[in-house]
């Protein structure tokens, strides 16, 4: 009995070490978004949410998080489009060339970030292509998409295909079944490809530096402001970049459960 109790505290010591090697960072930012000085100190002399204030009333803050907001909508959209196009080519049907096509595909993913966006900048300029934040979704789209096609690829890797052959059976037109039967089978992969695009494309640094031009994303913000004239506002503005990209995780969540609540409700009736 006494074991066992020793080993339930080192799996909660284990547990808690882990948690709190994770979020330590995040803590950390928190904690020097509370200071008054340029210099992080702690335990902090003075206590303030001046940063806040200031970053509330700022107008580059609304405007940081609109350029990521709009660059990682786009992303979406065309990750998902594109990797579920790309994953019944990739996991669904045998054709020749299917091979190649998903080496070739994963290629990206294997790419240095900082070495892809190099890349792309020189192909822009060399096409007479000015870097902004529409150069930025290109190149992000560059990197996540794959990435997308794989996680619906994982969905399409357990699907039965005897159910779309039961449904052309029944009579159901090559729309009925796309419609009805193929996408919602691949729905939770799709969903799942659409977070990772949105958190991916939201927090990413290497390929934005290089692409986005004179639209500044939060990230690259975050770092020019870190490296040359950092202040309290920093960490303020990182905390509530933070904030809302949870909260529209959280949103699309919420979404996804009621439209999941909607269909089955549907399908009851």
């Amino acid at each position: 009995m006494s074991g066992g109790r020793h080993i339930l505290w080192l799996k909660v010591l284990w547990v808690g070490t882990l948690v709190a090697v994770l979020y330590m960072p995040i803590i950390s930012v928190v904690l020097a978004s509370l200071a008054n000085t340029r210099y992080m100190r702690f335990p902090h002399r003075v206590w303030t949410v001046d940063a806040y204030r200031a970053a509330a009333v700022d107008y580059t803050t609304v405007t940081l998080h609109m350029i990521s907001l709009q660059i990682a909508v786009l992303v979406v959209l065309i990750s998902v489009v594109l990797g579920t196009v790309g994953a019944m080519a990739y996991a669904r049907y045998d054709w020749r060339g299917r091979s190649l096509f998903q080496k070739v595909l994963v290629l990206p993913i294997f790419f240095p970030q900082p070495v892809l966006g190099l890349a792309l900048l020189l192909s822009f300029t060399a096409i007479g292509i000015a870097p902004s934040w529409k150069t930025a979704v290109i190149a992000h789209a560059v990197w996540i998409v794959p990435i997308v096609t794989l996680i619906i690829s994982i969905r399409l890797f357990g699907y039965d295909v005897a159910q779309e052959e039961a449904a052309f059976d029944l009579g159901a037109s090559r729309w009925q079944v796309a419609r009805e039967v193929t996408l919602p089978a691949l729905w939770p992969g799709i969903f799942s490809g659409a977070l990772f695009a949105f958190l991916l494309s939201w927090s990413n640094l290497p390929l934005s530096v290089y692409t986005s031009g004179a639209d500044t994303p939060l990230p690259v913000w975050l770092f020019s402001r870190t490296a040359t004239n950092y202040s309290p506002l920093v960490p303020a503005v990182a905390v509530i970049g933070t904030f809302v990209s949870g909260f529209i995780v959280l949103m699309l969540v919420v979404l996804r459960r009621v439209l999941s609540s909607a269909t089955a409700t549907r399908s009851s009736g």
